[in-house]
């Protein structure tokens, strides 16, 4: 029931902006409309569409513990920039200490499985509980990030989470995500002028070379699909 309900709102949205198509979740779902960002480029091109709007779209992070200062640093000017209150999750205190504790610190690195327990514990349990009680999920995703997300749609059930996503910038190119950020000013990752194209926690991420596919840099360690379980795809 819930993948027809995602085929409708493709049907429904197929002719609006983004502006539009938000402004009309918003309608439609009132506060069960959430927005989730990581302070990448994309999620800050939406973070911008939304206050630019004054939509009231409630929005949240996922504090892993292990993030860049460069992320805490976009994080504090993209609020003081918009005013938008950005609700912050944090993973379970004991779950943390009990992997550090059995573990270790870098456990992530010995293994594919020890990486995704990891990223469960950071990531995965403080993103259902974000998520919990609301309808539509709004995210950053787009086509080109990775051969995973190639046939993506614009709407689509998320069974894991429960919930309706709804990817907006999913067709654009990085190149017109990064015209957006520098034609209305918006705050960005210093990173990302590091080489940095795809940023998550400090200690699994690195800057791409040249040549290199885009989620490269993500647990570059490691020969995956480059997921930690926030999306299947």
């Amino acid at each position: 029931m819930s993948s027809v309900i995602a085929q409708t709102l493709i049907e429904k949205t197929k002719n609006f902006t983004i502006e539009e198509a938000l402004a009309f979740l918003v309608s439609e779902y009132k506060n069960k409309v959430v927005f989730s960002t990581s302070f990448g480029q994309e999620d800050q091109v939406i973070a911008a569409i939304i206050a630019k709007n004054d939509l009231k779209i409630n929005i949240f992070t996922l504090d892993t513990g292990r993030l860049f200062q460069e992320t805490y640093d976009v994080f504090h000017k993209t609020i003081k920039k918009y005013k938008n209150e950005i609700k912050t999750y944090f993973p379970d205190t004991v779950a943390v200490e009990d992997l550090l504790n059995k573990k270790g610190p870098n456990s992530f690195y010995e293994s594919v499985e020890n990486r995704k327990e990891c990223c469960f514990i950071r990531k995965v349990a403080p993103l259902t509980k974000a998520l919990d009680g609301n309808e539509i999920w709004i995210t950053g995703l787009r086509a080109e990030q990775s051969e995973n997300r190639n046939d993506l749609a614009f709407f689509e059930y998320d069974a894991h989470f429960k919930i309706i996503k709804f990817n907006p910038l999913l067709k654009w190119t990085l190149q017109e995500v990064q015209h957006y950020i520098d034609e209305n000013n918006v705050p960005q990752n210093a990173l990302h002028k590091q080489g940095f194209i795809s940023i998550g926690c400090a200690p699994c991420t690195r800057a791409i070379l040249p040549g290199e596919d885009i989620r490269a840099g993500r647990w570059w360690w490691e020969s995956s699909h480059k997921e930690c379980g926030l999306h299947q795809k």
